[in-house]
């Protein structure tokens, strides 16, 4: 059992969510802090009883992922706490994008618009809601840097005491991010994995942090669907014909598709055929390895990439990863450092939006892929953009900079641009 011994409510409101249905054998446990199942130990995650859902109530709820609520594993009272209400960011048309990889039909969700400029805070809002039913009383995680961010951010907001640790060789920016909202911020020398396994050590000690990643992860991870919901809301409640999204864990990916399969079934949505594709870094690309080698096995490996978001060496979710890009149709490839470094300059310098490495590792895959023929040129394409690049500013840092430096006249600035 993984019960962190925890005592929870007797009666708990966490909306539709009925059960913990384990992803491997379908066994089914009580909600509760789990996150492996009793029978086989296989991963959790949560089942629902879905009553009617209309896109009208979706479209007069509130400007936040909350607009969602009957479809997570939150309370119905949700918007009564304070959260940091993320969500409902912009949908843009690429078009100039498009035109230089040679795609008819190209959005990007800029999901760098949320409260700390990732995506994370759909996740950590959602674990938050939950955590507080179950109990607990301390958000914790251990991170790469964005979900950092967010457990700091939402831990102040909500006035709980936060426990976040980190790699101790995360970039200084992501570093400051957190350690800005003034809880336990602790370093460890370690990569990823490292941290994360002294996370599930410590959430086994401490029964009253919520490590929103480890033992409440069933609800945080449901918070990635939201990702799904907009795109097809802002598409005018349609689903895209493919979509590109960076891989971790692999978490948002299966549960962007899990999103998509939820609106086409409770007739949301046309649930048109779509295709989901994966981006990885090279140095770090163990679903991208296996998907290449036609096996099912994720082997962990050792990261070495600047793309330190996605330098997760054994992704939990790899295997399903798996599943759901080949069930849809779609391919997982993988980019290098120096084309990460391309696909941010690409990004910034035709729609305007600064991304961090996750975002380079996203558009230089959706490159290349349709190099390779994977990706289809006349089929429109969403990519999800899920970090702000103010936070690897060291990315870049070498290679770009001012065109030149001159004095203050105006023929010299005629001269420096050969005007």
């Amino acid at each position: 059992m993984t019960s962190t011994g925890l005592e929870a409510p007797t009666s708990l409101d966490l909306g539709s969510a009925r059960a913990l249905a384990c992803r491997e054998c379908g066994n089914k446990t009580p909600l509760a802090a789990e996150f492996a199942c009793a029978e086989c130990f296989g991963p959790l995650e949560v089942s629902y009883d879905f009553g009617s859902v209309t896109r009208e109530r979706i479209e007069s709820g509130p400007k936040s992922i909350w607009r969602y609520r009957d479809l997570l594993p939150v309370p119905s009272t949700v918007q009564q706490h304070p959260n940091t209400e993320p969500g409902l960011t912009r949908l843009i048309s690429a078009d100039r994008l498009a035109a230089e990889l040679g795609v008819r039909k190209l959005w990007v969700k800029d999901d760098t618009g949320n409260p700390t400029h990732s995506f994370k805070d759909r996740v950590v809002a959602v674990a938050l809601a939950a955590a507080r039913e179950l109990g607990f009383q301390v958000l914790a995680c251990p991170s790469t840097g964005n979900l950092a961010n967010a457990v700091a951010a939402a831990a102040a907001r909500a006035g709980w005491q936060s426990v976040v640790l980190i790699p101790s060789s995360l970039e200084r920016a992501k570093v400051l991010t957190t350690a800005v909202y003034d809880g336990a911020l602790i370093a460890v020398d370690g990569n990823y994995d490292d941290v994360n396994r002294l996370a599930t050590e410590l959430a086994a000690e401490h029964e009253d942090w919520a490590f929103v990643n480890v033992n409440v992860r069933p609800y945080y991870a449901e918070g990635s669907k939201t990702l799904g919901f907009e795109v097809a809301e802002q598409l005018g409640w349609r689903l895209p014909e493919q979509i590109v999204v960076p891989i971790a864990s692999g978490s948002q990916l299966t549960k962007v598709d899990k999103g998509f399969r939820e609106f086409g079934e409770l007739g949301l949505v046309e649930p048109t055929q779509y295709r989901v594709f994966g981006a990885q870094a090279t140095g770090c690309s163990p679903v991208s390895a296996a998907f290449r080698d036609g096996v099912d096995t994720v082997t962990p490996v050792k990261p070495d990439t600047i793309a330190r978001s996605l330098a997760i060496g054994a992704p939990a979710d790899g295997p399903y990863v798996l599943d759901a890009v080949r069930r849809t149709g779609g391919a997982i490839g993988d980019v290098t450092d120096e084309e990460v470094v391309e696909g941010i300059r690409l990004l910034a310098r035709t729609e305007g939006v600064f991304a961090e490495t996750a975002g380079g590792v996203t558009v230089a895959t959706a490159k290349k892929l349709l190099e390779q023929g994977k990706l289809d040129p006349d089929a429109e394409t969403v990519l999800l953009i899920t970090g702000d690049g103010l936070k690897t500013l060291d990315a870049v840092a070498d290679h770009i900079g001012p065109k030149a430096t001159v004095p203050p006249s105006a023929s010299a600035v005629s001269e420096a641009l050969g005007l």
